[in-house]
C-alpha cells in the first residue's frame, strides 16, 4: 500500500458545492488530461459517464490498482484542481463507479511546466544531508556537535586569559546574550574602562549605549572591579541547507592585560567560520548514490529514491542539498525543500522537492535554467503536436 507524507500543501478554495465541481468538469475537462494523484506512474483518467445522481464512471489504465475507498484526481486549466472521489463500486480493471466527495482549486497558478525526463537525460546524486536538526526554539544541539564545540575551545583556550564558548539558552536572562542571539552582531569593547569603546562602529556590531540605555555605567564599573581590560563576543551562526542563519552558539574573549584590535575581531570572526565548516562536517551524510529523477521543472522535481540507506535519511529530512546531473552537462548543486514523500509496494521512496529559493548558489540556477530551456521547447512541440493529433481523431465526420 502506498504510504503518502504531505510536508507542504498548496493554499486551495475550497468548492462550494457538487453543481460547482461537476460544472468545472464538464466545462473544463472535456478536452483537459485528468490524473490520478500519488500513482506511481503518471495515470491519466476519463469520466466516462455523468449519471444523474452525480455521481460519475471513471475509466482508467487497467493495470491502475486502487489500494483504498477513495481516488484523488487532479487536472489543470486556469488553475491546478483537486478531486476527491470515494469509490463505490469497481466494475473491472481500471473502471470505478465514484461519488465526489468534495473538490479544491489552488488559489495560485502553476509556478512552472514539469514534464517527464528518460533516465539517461539526468539523475541526482551527491546527497548532501544533515545527521541531526539543530532545534532553534529549544537550542537541543546533538551530542556529536556538542564535541565538536568542547575540542574546539580545548584547542584555542590560550587565545586569551579568558576564552567562553558556550551554546544559547532558551531561557537567557543576560541582556547581550539575548541581543547575541537575536541579531547575529559582534560585540567589540576595545577599552573596557573608556565609555566611547562600547558605541558601534558600524550597524554590525553591538551598540551597548543603545542596548543598556541609562544602566551602561553600572555595566561598564562591573567589568572594571573584574579587572577586564577587553572584551570580544562573536556569535556562532549555522547555516541550514535551506540557507536559514541559526546563531546557536557564541565565544567570548575576556582579556586582562591587552586591548583587542580591529584584527582581533577579525581574526575571531575567521576562527567561528572555521568551526561552522567543522560542524557541518560532523553533521553531514554524504550518500553518492545514483538516483533516478522522474519528472522536473524550474521550480522542482519528483525523485525516485531506491537506495534504503538514503531513503532513512530523507524520509525524516525537511530538506536536502543534491546534485542533478544533465547529459554530457557538470553538475549542478542544488537545495530541495521536501514538498511530499510516499513509497510504493515495492519500497520505492517517491519524493517530491522544491528548488524555490533555496539554491546554494545562484549561478547554479541560471546554468540549470539554460540548460532546462531547450527541454522544455521540445517537450512543449510535442504537447502541441499530440494535442492537435487528438483534435483529427474527435472531430465529426462531414455531414453527407
Amino acid at each position: 500500500m502506498i504510504q503518502i507524507n504531505q510536508r507542504k500543501s498548496r493554499d486551495f478554495q475550497e468548492f462550494e458545492s457538487l453543481d460547482d465541481v461537476l460544472n468545472i468538469l464538464k466545462s473544463q475537462f472535456t478536452n483537459r488530461k485528468l490524473y490520478v494523484k500519488y500513482a506511481i506512474d503518471k495515470t491519466e483518467i476519463i469520466i466516462n459517464e455523468y449519471c444523474d445522481d452525480g455521481t460519475v464512471m471513471l475509466v482508467t489504465d487497467p493495470n491502475y490498482k486502487n489500494d483504498g475507498t477513495t481516488i484523488i484526481i487532479y487536472g489543470l486549466s486556469d488553475k491546478y484542481v483537486e478531486i476527491d472521489l470515494d469509490v463505490i463500486e469497481e466494475r473491472g480493471p481500471g473502471y470505478f463507479h465514484c461519488s465526489v466527495k468534495n473538490a479544491r482549486k489552488a488559489l495560485r497558478g502553476r509556478r512552472d511546466l514539469r514534464f517527464k525526463v528518460a533516465p539517461d537525460d539526468v539523475v541526482a546524486t551527491n546527497f548532501r544531508i544533515s545527521r541531526h536538526t539543530i532545534d532553534v526554539a529549544g537550542f537541543n544541539i546533538p551530542t556529536s556537535i556538542k564535541v565538536v564545540l568542547e575540542q574546539f575551545q580545548s584547542q584555542n583556550s590560550k587565545m586569551s586569559d579568558v576564552v567562553r564558548l558556550d551554546v544559547f539558552k532558551p531561557d537567557d536572562r543576560d541582556r547581550l546574550l539575548v541581543y547575541l542571539k537575536k541579531t547575529g552582531k559582534t560585540l567589540w569593547v576595545s577599552t573596557v574602562g573608556d565609555p566611547e569603546s562600547y558605541r558601534a562602529i558600524n550597524e554590525d556590531f553591538v551598540d551597548m549605549h543603545e542596548l543598556y540605555g541609562e544602566d551602561i555605567t553600572g555595566v561598564i564599573k562591573r567589568y572594571v572591579e573584574r579587572g577586564y581590560k577587553s572584551i570580544l563576543a562573536v556569535p556562532i551562526i549555522y547555516i541550514t541547507e535551506s540557507s536559514s542563519s541559526v546563531p546557536f552558539a557564541y565565544i567570548q574573549l575576556i582579556s586582562k592585560s591587552k586591548n583587542f584590535t580591529l584584527d582581533d575581531v577579525l581574526e575571531l570572526k575567521d576562527h567561528s567560520f572555521k568551526l561552522i565548516d567543522r560542524i557541518r562536517d560532523a553533521n553531514t551524510h554524504l550518500i553518492p548514490m545514483h538516483q533516478r529523477v522522474i519528472d522536473i521543472s524550474r521550480g522542482g522535481a519528483k525523485l525516485k529514491i531506491n537506495d534504503k540507506n538514503l531513503q532513512k535519511y530523507i524520509i525524516r529530512s525537511k530538506g536536502f542539498i543534491f546534485d542533478l546531473v544533465f547529459k554530457l552537462q557538470a553538475p549542478i548543486t542544488i537545495f530541495g525543500e521536501v514538498k511530499v514523500s510516499f513509497t510504493d509496494d515495492e519500497g520505492n521512496l517517491y519524493v517530491g522537492v522544491d528548488f524555490e529559493g533555496n539554491s546554494s548558489r545562484k549561478d547554479e540556477m541560471k546554468r540549470y535554467y539554460s540548460i532546462l530551456k531547450p527541454m522544455e521547447t521540445d517537450y512543449k512541440a510535442k504537447l502541441l503536436k499530440t494535442m492537435k493529433n487528438t483534435r483529427k481523431e474527435t472531430k465529426p465526420p462531414p455531414m453527407q
